[in-house]
């Protein structure tokens, strides 16, 4: 590996029976980061579902739909993922006793949507997980957090946060 400094690309050689392959990775300044700063005092809502549930909703849900609303409530329905595309809008509601369910801590109904397609790369870590925390802020962030047991036993968490994407119409919530 080698990296000249400022401004050149860190290199990477790879050699394997005589072969020598370089890999340049460019490097850049990061703008500002991103601070979501997603602390546990601002947590409104929050559950801890077996990875399963959220995985079977994904595959039964219209994921082609431009957005994701999630309704999370201390009242019925509770937990809901609707999609909403050509063929109509789709429901999945879970209990807050269902068996997936291992945690529900709701404190106010709280209905947002957001853009299928900043989810998605999320379902990588959700296939490899055994638990997913969702949890929602007082700014309307959701917080995907997937508990992942790697081939030693050991636990890792990967973190996945979303902004809302607009405002929920009042006839759809």
């Amino acid at each position: 590996m080698c990296y000249q400094g400022y401004g050149y690309p860190l290199m990477l050689f790879l050699e394997e029976g005589g072969v020598v392959t370089v890999c340049k990775i460019n490097t850049q300044e990061p703008e500002e980061t991103l601070d979501f700063d997603f602390c546990s005092t601002s947590v409104i809502n929050k559950i801890i579902l077996q990875s399963e549930g959220l995985h079977e909703a994904f595959s039964e849900l219209d994921m082609k739909s431009e957005v994701l609303q999630i309704t999370m409530s201390p009242d019925k329905p509770y937990f809901r993922l609707s999609t909403f595309g050509n063929a109509g809008s789709s429901h999945l509601d879970y209990p807050k006793d269902s068996d997936l369910m291992e945690a529900f801590h709701c404190n106010q109904t709280q209905v947002n949507r957001y853009k299928i397609s900043l989810l998605k790369p999320s379902t990588k870590a959700l296939v490899l997980s055994c638990k997913v925390s969702i949890r929602t802020d007082n700014r309307d962030f959701l917080s995907l957090q997937y508990m992942i047991r790697n081939e030693d036993g050991q636990i890792c968490f990967v973190e996945y946060y979303c902004c809302p994407d607009e405002e929920v119409p009042e006839s759809e919530s």
